[in-house]
């Protein structure tokens, strides 16, 4: 998945070596190591994730995949101790993998590594299974944390997600007719359009509007389409 265009390039801490094709050798993963599935389909990202973890003695990748469809493949022929799992990507989008991957095996660990985190994302991707949630701008030594943590039977949110989450818990309640009014909004519709779309007038869509704004703390149509996205109400496409 390509990464959104304000990800620094120091995401994920990549080395000068970890360009594909010139990883250094890594020793042969002792006996009994954590073993790990790495699903992501930026290949330059799964590098730079691999030099990381196989700099440790434990645990150590066994296996990568591009898209949703690969990772279950993957996971079913090498059976990982833990999976890290990107959370959009082509052919099936991640909180289906976890799903699939925790329908084959109840105890699977799956932890999510993504540049997305609003509290909708978050909220989904643990209700399906998902043992740890972390962005890809982790330090090094916090991502093997995490894998450490979810290998011992523990969950793991990063703080950024863990905020995203209680942040939730507050979220505004819209009523079906100003979600659908705010769905539009995002979609770039004017008052006319939106109006059309709902069979409605547009002095109704005004109204809709202005308690769109009054509950989302927004002054504008900018400014809430940036909170409603941040907070998982709508997604930009």
């Amino acid at each position: 998945m390509p990464l959104p265009a304000d990800t620094p390039a120091s995401a994920i801490r990549l080395k000068p070596d970890t360009v594909r094709g010139s990883r250094p050798p890594q020793p042969a993963a002792t006996s009994g190591a954590a073993r790990v599935l790495l699903v992501d389909d930026h290949a330059l990202l799964r590098t730079g994730v691999a030099n990381i973890i196989n700099q440790e003695a434990d645990p150590r990748v066994v296996a990568e995949a591009s898209n949703g469809v690969e990772a279950i493949a993957a996971y079913v022929e090498h059976r990982p101790d833990v999976v890290l799992l990107d959370l959009r990507m082509p052919e099936m989008e991640g909180v289906e993998v976890v799903r699939q991957i925790r329908e084959r095996d109840p105890q699977a660990r799956v932890i999510i590594l993504t540049t997305y985190d609003t509290d909708d994302e978050i909220s989904r991707a643990l209700k399906a299974g998902a043992k740890a949630y972390v962005l890809k701008d982790i330090s090094a030594d916090d991502l093997v944390s995490c894998i450490r943590t979810v290998l011992a039977g523990r969950t793991y949110l990063a703080p950024a997600a863990a905020a995203k989450l209680a942040e939730g818990v507050t979220r505004v309640q819209l009523t079906p007719r100003e979600l659908a009014t705010l769905t539009l909004l995002a979609d770039g519709k004017a008052n006319k359009e939106i109006a059309s779309a709902l069979a409605i007038s547009e002095r109704t869509v005004k109204t809709h509007l202005a308690h769109l704004f009054a509950k989302l703390g927004a002054t504008s149509r900018t400014e809430a389409i940036k909170v409603a996205t941040r907070r998982g109400l709508v997604r930009m496409q």
